[in-house]
């Protein structure tokens, strides 16, 4: 698939599917808040990761952290798609750390569902710091 491609509701309906597998995944015996997150990378693999809490909760890892990781585990790449449920299945809103995340890892065109449907990165984190700031 090119990044400049449009996605349609399948691609959609499949990330998010993804996303709740991964969730279904997470570790969270503290909160209770389970989470989970799905991209599609430019070159078409499907990546996951869900949320792994700790005792210390500031070691804990959010779903997307998790997901990046697995991005360049199975060899890199930008992100096309992203989507983040809670344990319900419905869309998450990244926290601010983890938009600072995706939009460094991001392809030009990365699109993300939200609690507001389908926006930008620069919709969901815009003036964003990076690199070209450096």
């Amino acid at each position: 698939m090119k990044d400049t491609e449009a996605l349609g509701p399948e691609t959609w309906e499949t990330l998010r599917l993804a996303a709740v597998a991964a969730m279904e995944r997470a570790y969270a015996p503290y909160s209770g808040f389970k989470v989970g997150a799905a991209a599609l990378t430019e070159d078409g693999r499907m990546i996951s990761g869900c949320n792994v809490e700790n005792a210390a909760y500031g070691v804990t890892l959010c779903a997307e952290c998790n997901m990046v990781g697995e991005l360049f585990a199975t060899g890199g790449g930008k992100l096309r798609a992203f989507s983040c449920v809670d344990s319900s299945g419905n869309p998450l809103m990244p926290c601010g750390r983890c938009r600072q995340l995706l939009f460094e890892h991001r392809g030009e065109d990365l699109e993300l569902m939200t609690p507001r449907g389908i926006q930008s990165m620069d919709q969901v984190l815009p003036d964003a710091f990076g690199a070209h700031n450096l």
